[in-house]
């Protein structure tokens, strides 16, 4: 009789280690998986808007981590060419997004053209200059303009003022930009005393103003391309975004800052 409640009372034991094995297991915390990093090369000239998109995005999302790579859409294209880890790339031209495609470097029935824009002439908020003429005055000297080979927004400015009959009698006074952030730099600052940017640039502008828009007619249409690299290793993450860029919400956002929605 001893030796079976000694049994019991051993096997009591033994149940009550095991259960509080048990409720230490469950109350240990459990590791958060880390967030899927998402790399995008943008234009330049999106960086407000996408700044606010992400910070959208993220609150909703907390799985993904998003980074942005801004720079002129000439150079973030040679960069997916020599291989940068790129999940996506929104260019402000269709000219490098065809290179790509033509490299084999698209997922190709991703690619859809998010966005437009218009080209302005901006001044500072003092000039006294009231249209493209009078870019030949002698008042100004200075212009700034992306540089057009690898600057959308400096092809579409070159297009519109050879349209413009003004190209050649303005070279001596155009100057170059890396990007079209740039240019608006330069004419924030007084380094130059007008610049060629979009319509969304000028609206973050400080102590500048929106002297004319460039006709429609001339130049090319203005367009924002957004595709995946083929070489993503997250399709599914970056494709979820991709289709977040193309919604309601994030068209108000980019109409915001001053950017023409496809609809």
């Amino acid at each position: 009789m001893k030796k079976m409640r000694l049994f019991f009372c051993f096997l009591m034991f033994i149940t009550l280690a095991l259960a509080g094995c048990g409720s230490q297991e469950q109350q240990q915390p459990q590791t958060k998986a880390e967030p899927v990093k998402l790399t995008i090369s943008a234009a330049a000239s999106l960086q407000d808007a996408a700044a606010e998109l992400k910070d959208t995005y993220q609150k909703q999302h907390s799985e993904v981590e998003i980074t942005y790579n801004f720079a002129a859409s000439g150079p973030l294209q040679k960069q997916i060419e020599e291989g940068a880890s790129v999940d996506m790339f929104i260019s402000a031209g269709k000219k490098q997004m065809d290179a790509l495609a033509d490299k084999g470097l698209l997922i190709d029935e991703s690619r859809v053209n998010l966005l437009s824009n218009e080209l302005v002439l901006i001044a500072g908020q003092d000039s006294k200059l009231a249209g493209f003429d009078g870019l030949t005055g002698a008042d100004v000297k200075k212009i700034g303009i992306g540089t057009p080979e690898t600057v959308p927004a400096g092809s579409y400015a070159k297009e519109a003022l050879t349209s413009l009959q003004l190209w050649d009698k303005l070279q001596s006074k155009l100057v170059p930009a890396s990007d079209v952030r740039q240019v608006l730099t330069y004419v924030e600052t007084g380094n130059t005393d007008a610049g060629l940017v979009y319509r969304s640039d000028a609206i973050a502008g400080k102590n500048i103003k929106i002297v004319a828009a460039a006709p429609a007619d001339s130049h090319k249409p203005i367009e924002y391309p957004m595709a995946l690299i083929k070489s993503t290793k997250h399709q599914k993450e970056i494709g979820d975004f991709a289709a977040f860029l193309q919604s309601d919400t994030a068209g108000a956002v980019f109409e915001k800052y001053g950017f023409i929605t496809k609809k």
